[in-house]
């Protein structure tokens, strides 16, 4: 609900939450999410999750490592891992793939999977063609996994995303903030966080309910 004029304004942080009932499903995830959602069912052990920043990559990653019980890393963490002990952890999320990996170390780790049956989810901005992979056997290995793409987040999503957060806070705003935030935003997920942890920020300072008068003085340029 709304703050009351005279509310004491205790400004506490807001965890981000990485459940599945807070993924919001859109034209621009759909078909990543219901990928994410065939598990176990995979044509393949390995699937790759890509994504730009900012779109809901990790978010719906983190749904899947939940949900398989899955054993997470980054991607460069390979390096210090006991690869035959991670092959055999029946679901493994390597997080934030890219150039400069160590090549050896993953194809000996996917090959340790597949015999093994692990599955394994591997999420980066971009897909294996861009990583500048030079071992041929890794990347033909690598675009045999099917992929599952995300594209940046539609309005129709920025708009249910700032719904979220300010309902998350328990803010009530009137939709005319919502329609003149959305279009002035940068379009991400992580954009749409940050400016409303702002407006709430401010308004609090303020002692003011959230207005789109509060929300145009943090979006006006600065000269």
């Amino acid at each position: 609900m709304a703050r009351a004029p005279g509310q004491l304004a205790l400004d506490l942080p807001v965890e981000p939450r990485f459940g599945a009932e807070d993924f919001l499903v859109s034209a621009s995830n759909e078909a990543a999410y219901g990928a994410i959602e065939a598990w176990p069912r995979w044509p393949d052990p390995v699937l790759v999750l890509t994504g730009p920043a900012g779109a809901g990559k990790s978010h719906l990653a983190a749904i899947w490592a939940e949900r398989a019980g899955a054993r997470r890393l980054a991607a460069r963490a390979l390096v210090l891992a006991d690869l035959p002990a991670l092959s055999r952890a029946g679901a493994v999320l390597l997080e934030d793939a890219g150039p400069g990996l160590d090549e050896a170390r993953l194809f000996h780790f996917l090959n340790l999977a597949r015999e093994a049956g692990c599955f394994v989810l591997i999420s980066a901005c971009a897909p294996p063609d861009r990583w500048e992979i030079a071992t041929a056997d890794l990347l033909s290995r690598l675009r045999l996994a099917p992929l599952a793409t995300i594209a940046p987040p539609d309005e129709a999503l920025i708009r249910a995303v700032l719904v979220k957060h300010f309902v998350d806070r328990q803010l009530v705003v009137d939709t005319s903030v919502i329609d003149y935030v959305a279009i002035r935003i940068d379009r991400s997920l992580e954009a749409a966080r940050a400016i409303v942890e702002r407006i709430d920020r401010e308004a609090l300072a303020r002692g003011r309910r959230v207005t789109r008068a509060v929300a145009a003085e943090l979006l006006r340029p600065t000269e």
